[in-house]
């Protein structure tokens, strides 16, 4: 079709919707007490945080942690980010070598 015919097209409205790339779902999920130490975790966050519906949350137990242990916490948060900081260089060294053999002319 030739573009001075497509003005008398109709466009469509693309719909989006906004993403929270820090939002966590995860976060907001009830925990169940099925082992003895899950069991006194969500009592102790339970009565420290007295949730209103009565659910104690992972976003709740990872808020206690980080006030009563930090240590903990930083342990965790700075393995993980090792771990990613590590596969980061692994991806962007596999990038090169795969770039090295891909290489094209204009």
């Amino acid at each position: 079709m030739p573009p001075w015919q497509l003005r008398y097209y109709k466009m469509e409205e693309i719909k989006s919707t906004t993403v929270d790339e820090w939002d966590n779902p995860e976060l907001r999920e009830p925990v169940e007490s099925n082992n003895e130490l899950k069991t006194w975790l969500v009592d102790y966050v339970g009565n420290k945080c007295a949730p209103t519906d009565g659910n104690v949350t992972v976003e709740m137990i990872v808020n206690t942690m980080a006030d009563d242990f930090p240590e903990f916490v930083m342990a965790v948060a700075g393995e993980n980010f090792l771990r990613g900081y590590h596969q980061a260089l692994c991806d962007i060294e596999l990038n090169k070598d795969e770039n090295k053999y891909n290489t094209t002319t204009p």
